[in-house]
């Protein structure tokens, strides 16, 4: 488990109102760590947030946390 699935999963369950289906799959190759986060329906509004601040901020901090690691960071929000 890499910093950067860390720091999505306690971000998201800080945020989410039911932490338990907080769920957060990543896949690694050579040159890129695609972070694939799901939520529960009714806390897909706190994580995205207003105008899409807070899921802008997790990328934000991803895709700074994959550079330093040298790769390309996608932070997926999964919706079902």
């Amino acid at each position: 488990m890499t910093i950067i699935k860390e720091m999505v999963r306690y971000v998201s369950e800080v945020l989410a109102d039911n932490p338990e289906a907080v769920e957060v799959n990543e896949s690694t190759n050579n040159t890129s760590v695609t972070v694939e986060l799901k939520v529960a329906p009714e806390d897909m509004g706190r994580i995205i947030g207003r105008r899409g601040q807070c899921i802008k901020a997790m990328r934000a901090v991803a895709k700074t946390l994959g550079r330093k690691m040298g790769k390309r960071t996608y932070l997926e929000l999964i919706e079902e």
